[in-house]
């Protein structure tokens, strides 16, 4: 039987502050990976439902208007639909546009997409925020006013109000029917404005999205046709960089708090191992006196001190979670979309990145209790037991 670990279940450690202490760290400690997490999520599934995850374009720098089609088929569909990351392949067709009700004007984006809610002629599908502007609701017509070689017209429907988690985009979308669109431009039915890729989660960081645009935009250039225009592959990071900005920034704060609570759950535990050396050193004395050597009587103490450090980390964990199941469930703490892009503070369990932190805090105050430890080889066995 091995000593240390026999005498170690005989010892009780009398620290509860530092249980309590290490159990709040793993609490800040996880929730900032959630919430990291919830954000990374949420913010980059909506941009890209927006817009994909890259684009295809002409090289014309206003893809949004008549004047810049591309075919809906290119010959490098096939290559690019192989490559490894790339989930789905929509086409799109932009259109800017103004929008009228009575005496309220105001500039919109139209996108025609093949699967929409507008499934029928002439409907759309507005954001809440346009229709608080203008005061539009389910059924109501909508004036459309198309600038280009002449002034075109169009009623629509509104079909239904959609809300956005990217709230604080100022570009205000309107979805229409691809059809639609297309015989606004006067375009035949393989032409759009745009090929929206959308990649697989594993591939949404910025570099890996960026790779991707390379490897896709190489791609789309070199097996073109002579006759086609010049096609360019943009990322997702160019036309939201403010979001994917302040993303890099959150992951930067996560890792400023997971050190930050480490070293605070790691002192408070140094602090209490040595309450529990002072406390048991006599015991120290004993133990060296029969042959015990200063490597296993550190040991000893270290599993006492794992022992209070992994059921902190239970506690902490067990909190945080409930926690996490209560916000994804109700979004009871409310955020203000101008600030934060999205109206509510999102939680996602990220069980990989979850357990890295706790392997990785658990590393870290474990190093630091080594500290503490050096004090048993000044422990004299001599004068020790002779006081007690």
């Amino acid at each position: 039987m091995n000593a240390a670990a026999f005498i170690s279940r005989k010892l009780r450690f009398k620290g509860k502050t530092a249980m309590v202490s290490i159990a709040v760290s793993f609490l800040v400690m996880i929730l900032a990976v959630s919430i990291s997490s919830g954000f990374r999520k949420e913010l980059r599934d909506n941009v890209s439902a927006i817009s994909g995850d890259i684009q295809i374009t002409s090289s014309s720098l206003n893809y949004v208007s008549e004047d810049s089609p591309i075919s809906s088929m290119p010959p490098s569909l096939d290559a690019i639909r192989a490559v490894d990351g790339v989930e789905s392949i929509e086409p799109a067709v932009y259109r800017a546009g103004i929008v009228k009700k009575d005496d309220n004007i105001h500039g919109v984006l139209f996108k025609g997409v093949s699967a929409s809610d507008s499934t029928s002629s002439l409907q759309v599908s507005i954001p809440s925020k346009l229709s608080d502007l203008l005061g539009l609701k389910e059924g109501d017509d909508l004036i459309a006013y198309f600038v280009g070689e002449r002034v075109k017209m169009r009623k629509f429907k509104v079909a239904s109000i959609y809300r956005s988690l990217v709230e604080a985009d100022d570009n205000l979308l309107v979805y229409a029917s691809l059809s639609d669109l297309q015989r606004l431009n006067s375009w035949e039915q393989d032409e759009v404005s745009a090929l929206e890729i959308t990649l697989a989660d594993y591939f949404r960081s910025r570099s890996r999205i960026s790779m991707k645009t390379d490897e896709i935009g190489t791609l789309a250039l070199l097996m073109a046709d002579a006759e086609d225009d010049d096609l360019i592959a943009t990322p997702i990071t160019d036309k939201y960089s403010r979001i994917f900005d302040w993303l890099d920034l959150i992951d930067l704060n996560v890792m400023v708090i997971l050190i930050l609570m480490t070293v605070v759950a790691g002192f408070n535990m140094i602090s209490g191992l040595l309450i529990l050396l002072f406390q048991n050193i006599s015991t120290i004395g004993i133990l060296k006196s029969m042959g015990m050597t200063d490597r296993s009587i550190s040991e000893l103490f270290l599993r006492v001190s794992s022992n209070l450090v992994l059921k902190g980390m239970a506690i902490g964990n067990i909190l945080a979670l409930l926690f996490c199941a209560l916000q994804s469930s109700t979004h009871f703490i409310r955020l203000n979309p101008e600030n934060y892009f999205i109206s509510f503070v999102p939680v996602s369990v990220n069980v990989p990145m979850i357990l890295l932190a706790d392997l990785l805090a658990y590393v870290g105050i474990m190093l630091l209790l080594l500290l503490p430890t050096l004090f048993i080889s000044k422990v004299d066995p001599a004068q020790t037991v002779r006081a007690q």
